[in-house]
């Protein structure tokens, strides 16, 4: 597998766990402020992760 799939699959991966911590968040705003706050900083630790392998990606493409 390619460096490329990899960042590319691995990217997917970190944007759908992104999205589903971000709803999470929004559901739990009103119930359990503990849990919605916990979803959003583990979402955006995870949106760094999403901006570093967008970088890779773009160095990438640009040597090839």
């Amino acid at each position: 597998m390619s460096r490329l799939n990899q960042l590319k699959t691995y990217r997917q991966h970190l944007e759908d766990r992104y999205c589903r911590l971000l709803e999470k968040s929004s559901d739990y705003r009103f119930i359990d402020e503990n849990k919605s706050d916990s979803a959003a900083f583990k979402a955006m630790k995870i949106l760094g992760k999403i901006n570093r392998v967008s970088y890779l990606d773009r160095e990438l493409h640009s040597i090839s």
